[in-house]
């Protein structure tokens, strides 16, 4: 919704630009670049007050929730697929024990980041 906001008051300035030529570009420029600085700062001040509700609740903002370790889990299987299939073409089984032995790297690299973000909020 917002970036709609910020096209209309793009379009506009545009518009007046050319309306009113080159000596108020500078001015019309100004105005817009002070426009997007609101709705940035606006942005991130939701930002840090829902971060804050979340440390208030106890939650961790590193700590990734089952949805988010269940979806990594998932996307790295599918891509796994591809991978073992180019792996075992052009180097064997060999290139396909080293392609999975990627993937579960991977994934438990992943897991472990958040149990060592788990342990430090204690």
């Amino acid at each position: 919704m917002e970036s709609q906001e910020l096209k209309k008051e793009l379009d506009a300035t545009l518009d007046a630009r050319r309306e009113l030529g080159p000596d108020y570009e500078a001015a019309l420029v100004d105005s817009f670049v002070e426009k997007v600085d609101t709705q940035v700062r606006r942005r991130l001040a939701e930002e840090r007050l829902a971060a804050a509700r979340g440390h208030a609740t106890g939650a961790s903002p590193l700590e990734g929730g089952f949805g988010e370790r269940f979806g990594f889990a998932v996307i790295t299987l599918v891509l796994a697929i591809p991978l073992s299939a180019i792996a075992a073409a052009q180097a064997g089984f060999s290139g396909l024990l080293v392609a999975w032995a990627g993937v579960l790297g991977v994934n438990f690299i992943h897991a472990t980041k958040h149990l060592r973000a788990g342990n430090r909020a204690d």
